[in-house]
């Protein structure tokens, strides 16, 4: 369990699927989430060489297995956070529970209180999303992402979590006044060797840039779907 500060209210938003695309309803917006702004406009080139190398249908079975380890191993982490009590039996559950232990042990170490926990946050007309922790990191704010990986990852293969990580603390600095000083993205693998990366300084401010960027590019590709042309059946 970590100490809960006090500093900042929260808006409580909800998720929403529109045309398959994740958004949320805060504060009276209704605004695209930052992993649809992401996935909308990211170079999937990797991605469909690796669908085409493992097959359609085995590339499926592991996307699908590795979200739900990823889910699993957040509400352990959530649950730690909050000081409730977890358990899940199943062979998965105990998988994760130990990828969630490691975190605790070696990433939450140095983290000596928390703001919130799965929190919205959201740039008012422009987008939101769902941060799994902010909180106080070596003694400063910070935004925290948990992820699962199936194995160890290499930094030039996170641009697009440092960018979502960049997103969230540009959105709880405008609307909270705050000064997200660091995001720190905590990473483990099923066979528990854990990663951390830590984005501060010029390089945060690079990640906000170029989610920015990226949040252009996405207004421009829906402004394009809106102008194709219809035609009557």
């Amino acid at each position: 369990m970590i100490k809960k500060l006090d500093k900042y209210t929260y808006a409580h938003g909800t998720r929403y699927m529109d045309n398959g695309s994740r958004n949320y309803d805060v504060a009276g917006y209704r605004l695209p989430s930052v992993t649809t702004i992401l996935g909308r406009t990211k170079d999937d080139t990797y991605l469909k060489k690796w669908i085409a190398d493992k097959g359609k249908k085995e590339a499926e079975r592991i996307k699908n297995a590795s979200a739900v380890r990823g889910t699993s191993m957040h509400k352990y982490l959530e649950n730690y956070v909050l000081g409730k009590g977890y358990e899940d039996l199943t062979a998965l559950g105990q998988e994760t529970k130990r990828m969630a232990q490691k975190v605790i042990d070696v990433g939450l170490a140095p983290v000596s209180g928390y703001y919130g926990s799965e929190v919205t946050v959201y740039y008012p007309g422009l987008y939101a999303g769902s941060t799994d922790l902010v909180g106080i990191h070596n003694d400063k704010e910070t935004i925290i992402d948990f992820k699962q990986a199936n194995r160890p990852k290499r930094e030039e293969w996170i641009d697009d979590y440092k960018l979502q990580a960049g997103a969230y603390a540009m959105a709880h600095d405008h609307v909270h006044g705050s000064n997200i000083e660091q995001c720190v993205i905590m990473v483990c693998t099923p066979d528990l060797y854990y990663q951390e990366f830590k984005i501060d300084g010029p390089n945060l401010r690079k990640a906000k840039h170029d989610f920015l960027r990226r949040l252009d590019r996405y207004h421009e590709l829906q402004r394009e779907e809106e102008e194709k042309p219809t035609y009557g059946t």
